[in-house]
């Protein structure tokens, strides 16, 4: 295969993932063995992701047009970039744990919703609860009434039928 056409189709697998992306996070992965690479590129599938190490100008070229045109400042250097398809959250999560374990790279920005995120806010954005969590949350606190209730009730019957209990033992003896 030639460059041009193995290029070309790098933007193309890209642009595919640009397009479906929700939110993006920019990586140097510096020091990182293919093996951690892979490791994380895993890490990231498990959890409908991607991560794609690319060439800054192909990755510029790709992104033209779409929420993470402003990305293009943060495309310096070796990078590589985490593609979240299912939630904005869960990529920069699962990319800051690696690089906390692994003591190598770091996160050198994100976009989401057309807007970029430097590295602090990134960890920030890591730092909240996934969406599943956020379910979880929401059904706890909409559950929590509801159990209140069924509590209170068990809890007056049980004592009517501990008070009825003890009418019948007085009767009898």
């Amino acid at each position: 295969m030639s460059t041009k056409a193995f290029k070309q189709e790098k933007i193309e697998a890209m642009k595919e993932n640009f397009a479906k992306a929700k939110v993006a996070v920019v990586t140097e992965y510096r020091g990182l063995t293919v093996e951690e690479i892979t490791k994380l590129r895993r890490a990231l599938q498990k959890e409908n992701s991607d991560y794609m190490v690319t060439k800054n100008t192909l990755a510029k070229v790709a992104s033209k047009g779409t929420q993470f045109e402003v990305l293009e400042d943060a495309l310096k250097g070796p990078v590589a970039i985490a593609f979240g398809f299912h939630d904005e959250v869960t990529p920069a999560k699962v990319v800051t744990k690696f690089i906390k374990e692994a003591k190598k790279g770091e996160i050198i920005a994100a976009a989401l919703d057309g807007k970029l995120l430097d590295a602090k806010e990134t960890a920030v954005l890591a730092n909240l609860p996934s969406k599943e969590e956020l379910y979880a949350k929401m059904l706890g606190s909409i559950n929590s009434p509801a159990t209140g209730i069924v509590g209170a009730v068990n809890a007056v019957m049980s004592g009517l039928v501990r008070a009825m209990d003890q009418v019948a033992k007085q009767k009898a003896s």
